[in-house]
């Protein structure tokens, strides 16, 4: 309360102070500030010291006063008394300490928060530090997480945008197991040896790390014995530079194994402040990684999630980054993927050096301010409306933890004056933690097809054939389902969902799928045929008007679904000049209505490749008076019961189940070898269709692409939707049963069409929940009504209170293959199109 009356004074004084004298007006602040709140927390101990740790290293964002004052709380507070360590030893190990040891200093090399640290020699010579518990420190850190919660409860209810409770909520899951250093020895085992093997289990080189970490001589509840290693502590500036330390490699060194210990290991010291490292003092100095009370260890899939996470990042991938965060349970409560991109970009930026942390709180206030602005105007909340707003439905424990290594990461760098790109670092470990686990197939992985049972005897033999594919990595990710006299004989899906994505593919996964939406579109125009809207005879120009513009009047809607129309050329130029504006309905409308045709309509047929879907949704559109959109959920989505598996343009949500496009290059080459087409439009001849199948990757795995409708090239389906509805073709429009369901994923037409969000509105007051809650996050505004002084000011003590961030595939060109079979009501080979 003191400290916040004196800035709130300052705030005062400020606004009469002359520009010159401001910045000391403030220094002094910070100054005299800090120091009370070092003195407090010295004062109060427990857990108020893992606070102050976890303050004094965010040199990136904390005023410099108090970095120098706090800091002396990672190695440096007041010792216990010498007795009192003496019992706790002798009553831990059951020996005196003339037993134990033959040396034991009595003054500690360090003191923190749970336990100091000594100095000794065993009684065969070997030298080991020994680290002793304080007596009764459980208890009161305990109760100190109590207060602590109480607090931070109080401060979520009075102001929502500083809302600590998902750190608190897993510091007080995790901060219990400190109190035991059996499993603090056990926690430096497991990363001892994670970080000292060379190779994995397949006999690769993993990309190793070059640290070291202390032996583990005896532990017990309350006393840990560790091989003693000589080196120095990252704050000695001075014997650092005596020894020709290169700072910026050390730090280096120490997020290669962070990287290390959360991509590969899925174990990690949860706790990298600058106490916790040495130095070797011999060259190469190498790191020296300490104390592993609060250890971190995350499954399989949050792993790959979180390397996932970066690498969507990394290559602004908003697809990659939206399925991320289904995985980790991060849910949003709207669909803000240019605001999530732009905050996760942040969270991995390049750290700075703490001589630019106020150019660098400059810029993100920058940032956040811009993506924020971007959220209320999207939300269309009033200031009162938006400060009660959290756009973050759920906030995982284990992310939690997560962003906070990776920001005590940053204030270490910034506190040794380094510059770490942790897209760089972090990249190979994430690539590997994803590309290591894309397994190779069925020879190494018994579940590499999903596990259900065979429909017929067919569906076992299409497996064993999958199975060679498999093994030879022919296939990457895979659906096959087949319809037989109005029943499922095969419903098969294996593999992964792309390279970067390896988990398996389900029968409920989508996968994008290009011409084979020609089919769905033309079915469309068949169902208004039926239904008395359009008829096949019809001149287009009579169903749209503008349509009959350059010669185009006497096209009928027969020609369009046969391929006869000669608009095959039509919207050729999209591919060179701008492919987004595929993206772009309306445009892509107006480019068919002012397109000449080449041919007489019904004259010459030729694959209109790109344009058949504009021209049939045109068609559909006027028909109908109804949007696309709609159209398709009438005629196929709702009657044929498949909501949720087949999408042209995908709506929000439904990231999770995408599986991603990657080029097939032995099909490329194939495709190189053809030679020139006839019966092919001339801006689809081989040579023009191999530059476009290398760009078509990048260009469709992007989110706004994917959510376009571009009805002759952007179907999204599972096997089992598309198969059910060139079923019900088949069979003349009678719906068939749709595909057995035996085991976990949800039955054909269980997904909600549209996935929505929570509520827009404002979340009530003080509710805040992990792994599944409401959370908020910090936000500007609160430090702006609270620091005055000028904007480098505010931003310092910005800084000050944002302590916790706002964290805020597989396309083979086979694997959609149709089988030649001419719909009848179509007059369409399929088949010939891919």
């Amino acid at each position: 309360m003191m400290i916040y009356l004196d800035y709130k004074a300052i705030e005062q004084i400020d606004k009469w102070t002359i520009n010159s004298n401001r910045d000391a007006l403030w220094d002094k602040a910070h100054e005299r500030n800090a120091k009370r709140l070092a003195n407090l927390v010295i004062e109060l101990e427990g857990f108020w010291v893992k606070l102050g740790q976890y303050l004094s290293t965010r040199a990136d964002v904390i005023p410099h006063a108090y970095i120098s004052h706090l800091k002396q709380l990672q190695d440096a507070l007041p010792p216990r008394p010498i007795q009192q360590v003496y019992q706790t030893i002798e009553k831990e190990l059951g020996k005196s300490i003339d037993d134990l040891f033959s040396y034991f200093n009595r003054t500690p090399l360090a003191t923190a928060s749970i336990a100091q640290v000594h100095r000794a020699m065993l009684n065969n010579g070997k030298k080991v530090v020994v680290k002793v518990q304080h007596e009764g420190i459980k208890i009161k850190m305990l109760e100190d997480l109590k207060i602590a919660k109480s607090i931070v409860d109080w401060i979520a209810w009075s102001e929502p945008q500083y809302n600590f409770n998902p750190m608190m909520d897993e510091w007080r899951r995790e901060v219990p197991k400190e109190f035991d250093f059996n499993i603090e020895a056990e926690n430096t085992r497991i990363v001892a040896s994670n970080l000292c093997k060379k190779n994995n289990d397949d006999g690769k080189p993993v990309k190793s790390v070059d640290v070291l970490i202390p032996e583990v001589i005896q532990s017990s509840e309350k006393v840990l014995i560790l091989e003693y290693m000589d080196g120095i502590r990252l704050k000695d500036n001075e014997s650092l530079e005596a020894y020709g330390v290169d700072k910026q490699k050390v730090v280096e060194e120490i997020t290669r194994a962070y990287a290390h210990q959360i991509y590969i290991d899925g174990f990690f010291n949860a706790d990298p402040h600058p106490g916790n490292f040495l130095v070797s003092k011999e060259p190469p100095h190498r790191p020296v990684l300490l104390d592993f009370g609060f250890a971190k260890k995350i499954s399989t899939s949050t792993k790959q999630a979180l390397a996932k996470l970066f690498l969507a990042s990394a290559e602004e991938d908003h697809v990659g980054l939206l399925s991320a965060f289904a995985e980790l349970g991060l849910r949003l409560r709207l669909d803000i993927p240019d605001q999530a991109m732009a905050v996760t970009n942040l969270f991995f930026r390049t750290s700075t050096p703490a001589s630019e942390a106020s150019e660098n709180l400059k810029y993100l206030a920058e940032q956040k301010s811009k993506q924020m602005k971007a959220i209320q105007e999207k939300m269309k909340l009033n200031e009162k409306e938006f400060k009660r707003f959290d756009p973050i439905d759920a906030f995982p424990g284990d992310v939690v933890i997560f962003s906070r290594v990776l920001t005590l990461l940053r204030g270490l760098s910034s506190t040794m004056n380094a510059r770490i790109t942790f897209q760089e670092i972090f990249k190979p470990f994430a690539e590997f933690a994803l590309l290591g686990n894309v397994n190779k197939g069925p020879a190494v992985n018994a579940q590499w097809i999903y596990n259900a049972p065979s429909h017929s005897d067919v569906e076992i033999k299409l497996r064993k054939l999958l199975v060679e594919l498999g093994k030879e990595e022919k296939i990457l990710g895979i659906q096959v389902c087949a319809y037989k006299d109005g029943n499922v004989i095969i419903d098969t899906a294996a593999g992964v969902l792309g390279r970067y994505d390896p988990r398996p593919v389900q029968p409920d996964t989508l996968f994008p799928v290009f011409s084979v939406t020609k089919g769905i579109t033309a079915g469309m125009i068949h169902w208004l045929i039926d239904n008395g809207k359009v008829k096949l005879d019809e001149n287009v120009a009579d169903v749209w008007p503008e349509f009959g513009t350059k010669g185009k009047d006497q096209i009928k809607v027969c020609h369009v679904l046969n391929h006869t129309s000669g608009l095959h050329n039509a919207l050729a130029n999209l591919k060179g000049e701008n492919p987004l504006l595929m993206c772009d309905w309306e445009e892509c409308m107006n480019q068919i209505c002012t397109s000449v045709p080449e041919t007489a309509p019904g004259q010459e047929q030729l694959y209109h490749y790109l344009s058949f879907g504009w021209l049939c949704g045109g068609i559909i559109e006027h028909a109908s008076s109804k949007k696309f959109q709609e159209i398709l959920e009438e005629a196929i989505i709702r009657p044929l019961k498949i909501e949720g598996e087949l999408y042209v343009g995908i709506p929000p949500g439904v990231e999770s189940r995408l599986a991603s496009l990657t080029v097939d290059m032995n099909n490329l080459s194939d495709l190189l070898e053809i030679t020139s087409r006839p019966d092919l439009p001339s801006s689809f001849q081989p040579t023009n269709i191999s530059q476009l199948v290398t760009t078509m990757p990048a260009l469709f795995n992007l989110l706004n692409v994917r959510r376009a409708i571009i009805p002759a090239a952007n179907g999204h389906c599972s096997a089992r939707a598309l198969a059910r509805y060139y079923a019900t073709l088949v069979a003349g429009g009678i719906i068939p049963p749709p595909p057995s369901t035996f085991s976990k994923p949800p039955p054909l037409g269980s997904h909600p069409h549209i996935p929505q969000f929570t509520s827009e509105k404002a979340s009530k007051r003080g509710k805040s929940k992990t792994s599944g809650g409401s959370t908020s996050n910090a936000t500007a505004s609160a430090a702006d009504n609270f620091a005055g002084g000028d904007d480098s000011q505010k931003l310092m003590l910005r800084g000050f209170l944002q302590t916790l961030e706002f964290m805020t595939h597989s396309w083979a060109w086979g694997s959609t293959r149709s089988w030649p079979y001419r719909m009848e009501n179509l007059d369409l080979d399929l088949g010939g199109l891919f």
